[in-house]
């Protein structure tokens, strides 16, 4: 064999046959066979010459760079095992090679579904009858108690006692907030996002219901989540601290729920107060309670006047609860009667006309054993005290300063029995085990909720006459309105929780009709979203459906109208709201929306921010649009300086998005800028002149007068009251009611600008004798564009313009439709809008926040000086009735108010507590076009050159000109005229 082989390993040994010489060259380069070659001696099968033998050793040339000396990383360990290889000095040493899989977590939740003390297969099946459901808001001021009375209702629910036991130190006496998941919520013991939870629970009679609540938040800024959530609800649950009383956000709230129609049940919490704190008798307890059901009452009043009745509580209707979260306590009159019927059972006990005796000016005489409404005998009492005050007073009393063994005795003569270890814990924890078994579960405010808040089925046609834009008499309507689970599927979502590792978002709503389950295919109908314009359009597909209990979600095969859901898999399109209808409706109907949640006031709080480091600027980004959809009200935008600027209510609300930024949603350092706020610009007066604007074709010629709107009438285009999408008719009828407007005025308004909810009129005022209308119908729209284009962004720093009227008075329009596109007219007509606007004595305006503090009677004067300090003032202080506190009321600029509640706490010893609301525009004092005024750099301005200060400084942190020249917008022939007559007296 070795002499086969030269010392080079070439072949010299003896030529093989021809046939064995083509097969071996077959097999090593099948693409050179040739299939025209024909021999006779090989006949082979096709199919076997292309045969490769994988088993032995290859016979195929290998190149040397195609060799391969060493095993890869994949077949070592695998094709699943994700393998790296980097070259040294890569990285840094912090920053592991292959980094490990870590588990973001920014949500409080269960590790599993938790005990309760009902099936979640009976909960489910109770969905099924939207009679059974009752679906509220808790809602009132900051630590009134909301969130406590949501845990005192889980922990009715919930099979939790032995884990709460088993807390130490600090834990053990801290407050459950079992609806406070953010991490936010744990840090600052507050309230950031709304929370949902659907709880099976009983009424007095043992009848059970699924109560779905929603706890919102009571901090002022936090208003747009109690908007967000109202939305979806058929009744509020008012949270009133007996001590404070009617708050901010309470008023807030009594409006909106007054506004939108929803029936509104009071439950005034903290009672123990009254006895442990204000040490308050019995009597006097009973009139501070009477206060309280007054001042709601008078806050509806306010609201709709003359036509409160309707919304009325009062402790008699059974539409009033008395509480104590704290102590895991709740009754209505209704079920502390019931309490006496069940003591003395053997008696005919009629708990109905027991119960209306036990509130008003009745009184109970002890000798004669009756009623009577006034007292006849020294020992009367009023009802109230007398069978419900007493009892609780006496409960507290013994509670608390009896031995041991006496408290024995005096509970067991209640049927209060406790464990030994319990009368030997602390005051505050046997009073809350003695107060828990005298008064029992939340039964009366089951009674109370099934009484005054109607079920989903009967609350379904007010949502859709307030809310729904499509017609009525549809068969998806009529679906909606029967709460029909056979009907079409349509979800009405408005809000976005986000998932526990912060990544995506789960759409959360209410199952209007039809049956919402996992693997449906939908449509998710935006904001946007119109018959003329169906862009704003996306097919989905529902990944999920859970129902949300807040730390934990309960995954369901699905759940039918009437009840609340939560989504997965269909929030993408979505921003603030959406609609989710089935891909097909009956009779291939059109699809409509619910209307955007309307907000209780603005977004004036701005800032701007950018990445620390540049190339992060698309995280940053994609923060910024998961912050635009976490917080109903915020707002992002981007400046013509390139800016990212982002718009909030105020500074706690800011501080709360930008720590999600930051942490939850870019992960990555933002740089920010000083707070400021939003401006608006208008008019106090009727343009001096005629402005014309000429197209840059000179063929057409349109002229314009600004002046300021009537009184009332912004309010009424911002609240929704007039919309100019409604029939010509209908929006002519509401101006010449309410404003006297004649009826060609009337029915000539053009449009509200920028948008459809906007504070600002164009007006066609030419006569048809001067102007072909024909002509100037065709360019109406071109009109509007530059119209809305004009007021989105005015002329003295680039502000919307606001409260302002453009009157068209003149038009002349070149014949050709070539010579009068849209090119030619939009910054014709922004033009000729600007001139007139600042022919018209501009102003600037500011937003200004209401400001409400309550404190004891020395922290008064401190709000007085601190707020004059901020070109402030105080409209009211007095004291709170019953209390040593004061409350006081004023006004403070938004632009002023930054720092403002730590300045005050500063100055109170942290003893006042204050909040701030956005309450109006006001005019800032001064002439933002006065040039004789002369502004010093680090002196502050005097206070008839503020307005000026803050458009100068305003347009330069815009990158705009120094100063505004209406010699920019006139024709120059006409301000060579006004020039010459001396009506101009500035220059160019």
């Amino acid at each position: 064999m070795d002499d086969l082989y030269d010392e080079f390993g070439n072949y010299i040994g003896e030529a093989e046959e021809s046939e064995v010489e083509e097969e071996v060259a077959d097999n090593v380069n099948q693409y050179m066979y040739d299939e025209d070659a024909e021999d006779e001696t090989a006949e082979v099968n096709d199919q076997q010459l292309m045969e490769v033998d994988d088993e032995g050793p290859s016979n195929a040339v290998i190149l040397h760079e195609d060799k391969q000396y060493y095993p890869t990383a994949q077949q070592v360990y695998g094709a699943d095992v994700e393998t790296m290889v980097q070259e040294e000095d890569t990285q840094t040493l912090q920053q592991p090679i292959v980094a490990p899989v870590v588990q973001k977590k920014f949500n409080v939740e269960e590790e599993d579904l938790p005990p309760v003390f009902f099936k979640r297969d009976f909960m489910t099946d109770l969905m099924n009858f939207p009679e059974q459901i009752r679906n509220v808001a808790l809602a009132g001021h900051l630590h009134h108690g909301k969130t406590a009375l949501m845990d005192m209702l889980v922990m009715q629910t919930h099979d939790i006692n032995e884990r709460l036991e088993n807390r130490k130190g600090r834990d053990r006496d801290a407050q459950l907030r079992y609806t406070d998941t953010h991490i936010l919520e744990r840090e600052r013991g507050l309230s950031v996002k709304a929370a949902p939870m659907s709880l099976v629970l009983q009424g007095t009679k043992g009848k059970s219901h699924l109560i779905s609540l929603l706890d919102t938040p009571g901090h002022v800024n936090f208003a747009d989540e109690v908007a967000a959530s109202l939305r979806l609800v058929d009744g509020v649950v008012l949270v009133v601290d007996v001590v404070e009383g009617v708050q901010v956000q309470t008023e807030q709230v009594i409006r909106h729920a007054v506004l939108e129609g929803l029936p509104i049940v009071l439950v005034i919490n903290k009672m123990d107060r009254l006895i442990l704190e204000l040490k308050l008798p019995p009597a006097d307890a009973y009139f501070k309670l009477k206060h309280v059901v007054e001042e709601v009452n008078t806050a509806i009043e306010n609201t709709v006047p003359g036509r409160g009745e309707k919304w009325r509580v009062s402790p008699e209707k059974g539409n009033v609860a008395f509480a104590c979260s704290s102590m895991n306590w709740i009754f209505t009159l209704p079920s502390f009667a019931q309490m006496y019927a069940e003591t003395y059972s053997n008696s005919a006990f009629d708990v109905e006309e027991f119960s209306r005796r036990l509130w008003g000016d009745i009184y109970f005489n002890p000798g004669s054993r009756k009623f009577t409404r006034k007292g006849t005998e020294p020992a009367s009492k009023r009802s109230f005290v007398n069978f419900v005050l007493e009892p609780i007073y006496k409960l507290f009393s013994h509670t608390i300063s009896e031995s041991p063994e006496d408290l024995k005795e005096t509970l067991e003569g209640l049927g209060i029995y406790l464990k030994p270890s319990q009368y030997r814990a602390n005051a505050k924890d046997l009073l809350r085990a003695a107060c828990e078994h005298f008064f029992g579960p939340a039964a009366g405010l089951v009674d109370m909720l099934v009484r005054h808040v109607p079920s989903p089925a009967e609350g379904a046609k007010l949502k859709l006459e307030r809310y729904y834009t499509g017609p009525l008499d549809s068969k998806t309507a009529e679906a909606m309105e029967k709460c029909d689970q056979d009907g079409p599927l349509v979800v009405h979502i408005t809000k976005l929780f986000n998932t526990t590792d912060a990544s995506g978002f789960n759409s959360f709503g209410r199952v209007l009709s039809g049956i919402a389950r996992p693997g449906q295919e939908v449509r998710v109908l935006g904001e946007g979203y119109t018959l003329e314009d169906e862009e704003d359009m996306v097919k989905a597909t529902i990944s999920d459906v859970w129902v949300a209990e807040s730390r934990y979600n309960i995954p369901t095969t699905g759940v039918p109208a009437g009840n609340f859901v939560l989504l997965g898999g269909v929030d993408n399109s979505i921003v603030k709201t959406a609609t989710i209808v089935a891909p097909k409706l009956p009779d291939n109907e059109d699809a409509y929306i619910f209307r955007p949640v309307q907000h209780f006031f603005e977004s004036v709080f701005k800032v701007a921010v950018e990445p620390i480091n540049p190339s992060e600027l698309p995280k940053m980004l994609d923060g910024l649009r998961k912050i635009n959809k976490s917080y109903p009200l915020i707002t992002t935008k981007v400046e013509e300086s390139g800016e990212h600027v982002v718009l909030g209510t105020g500074e706690l609300y800011m501080d709360c998005v930008l720590h999600d930024l930051r942490r939850l949603y870019a992960s990555m350092e933002v740089k920010v800028s000083d707070p400021v706020t939003r401006f608006c610009e208008t008019v106090v007066e009727t343009s001096a002149i005629k402005c014309y604007a000429l197209t840059p074709n000179k063929k057409n010629k349109l002229t314009m007068v600004a002046e300021p709107l009537d009184e009332g009438i912004a309010e009424d285009i911002e609240s929704g009251k007039v919309n100019i999408r409604d029939p010509v008719r209908k929006v002519g009828k509401f101006f010449e009611e309410n404003y006297g407007y004649d009826l060609l005025a009337s029915r000539n308004i053009w449009a509200f600008g920028p948008d459809d909810q906007s504070p600002n009129i164009l007006q066609n005022d030419t006569l048809p004798s001067d102007v072909d209308q024909k002509l100037l119908k065709s360019v109406r729209d071109t009109i509007r564009q530059g119209f809305s284009w004009a007021t989105r962004e005015g002329p003295l720093c680039e502000e919307p313009i606001r409260n302002t009227k453009f009157k068209i008075t003149d038009v002349s329009l070149a014949q050709e439709a070539i010579f009068r596109g849209g090119g030619q007219i939009i910054p014709t007509s922004r033009r000729a809008a600007y001139s007139s606007f600042l022919m018209a004595s501009p102003r600037l305006m500011e937003p200004v926040y209401s400001c409400s503090m309550i404190g004891p009677a020395d922290a008064v004067s401190s709000l007085y000086t601190v707020l004059a300090r901020r070109r402030g003032h105080v409209l009211q202080d007095g004291p709170i009735a019953g209390t040593p506190l004061y409350s006081v009321k004023g006004l403070i600029p938004v632009i002023d108010s930054f720092g403002f509640e730590t300045d005050l706490r500063i100055h109170t010893q942290g003893q006042a507590t204050v909040s701030l609301v956005f309450d109006r525009w006001s005019i800032v004092p001064g002439d933002p076009l006065d040039k004789s005024i002369k502004l010093r750099p680090l002196e502050p301005a005097s206070a008839q050159a503020t307005a000026r200060d803050f458009v100068m400084k305003t347009r330069r942190r815009k990158g705009l000109s120094e100063d505004v020249t209406i010699s920019k917008f006139l024709e120059p022939e006409l301000f060579r005229s006004l020039k010459e007559s001396g009506i101009l007296d500035q220059p160019s």
